[in-house]
């Protein structure tokens, strides 16, 4: 052994490690509580994107279900008490079975990432992802609020209202999505300009679709 070293120990019969008063054993201990933590990390980002993905499933067909329990209590009986009951049914279990616990999951592994990478929060184009987290809950909260209503036959808005609310969930998405991949405050700016854009073609699309469906 070379003086100066340090007393070697080995481990795992064959592999050895530098005294940690030389540093190499403690750098060897750092390596493998990062790499523990990217294992970690990337499991915990893999379950909070398919829970963000189930999320959003729910939040995209709600509003149809919506849609079709409004245009049914148009019809005539017992046509009318056949579809709703069916149709309320459907609203339930999609909002409870799988939008809601979605929703939840998808908040409790975000904050977990968070705490495994504290530093994201410091970034701007964090700042604005969560800003349209917190429209994204409010969006929620207030579909659970129209989910309510029709599960009592309380019938608040048209059909037309609810396919205009059911964009809300895609231009929430396409921001959330393009703040992610770009983080780049430039880029975040020409990303709102394309939403607004992307809002103007749903809304010339939605009015298309209900002039078509007129004539």
């Amino acid at each position: 052994m070379v003086r100066g070293i340090g007393r070697l120990d080995r481990v795992s019969n064959s592999r050895c490690v530098i005294d940690p008063c030389n540093g190499l054993l403690f750098t060897k201990i750092n390596e493998i509580k990062s790499k523990r933590l990217l294992m970690e990390y990337n499991y915990i980002k893999s379950l909070h994107l398919i829970f963000v993905i189930t999320w959003f499933a729910g939040l995209f067909y709600i509003p149809r279900l919506f849609i079709y329990h409004i245009e049914a209590h148009q019809k005539s009986s017992p046509e009318k008490e056949v579809l709703s009951q069916q149709l309320k049914l459907m609203a339930k279990r999609l909002w409870y079975i799988i939008t809601w616990p979605s929703a939840i999951l998808a908040t409790v592994f975000a904050l977990w990432l968070l705490h495994l990478a504290p530093y994201w929060i410091e970034q701007p184009w964090m700042h604005a992802k969560l800003a349209f987290v917190v429209l994204l809950i409010a969006y929620q909260l207030k579909t659970h609020l129209m989910f309510k209503a029709l599960q009592n036959d309380n019938i608040k808005y048209s059909s037309n209202f609810m396919r205009l609310w059911n964009e809300g969930a895609t231009l929430l998405l396409f921001a959330i999505v393009f703040l992610v991949i770009l983080k780049n405050t430039l880029n975040m700016v020409y990303g709102i300009i394309g939403l607004i854009g992307l809002a103007v073609i749903l809304m010339l699309g939605i009015r298309l679709y209900k002039t078509t469906r007129q004539s």
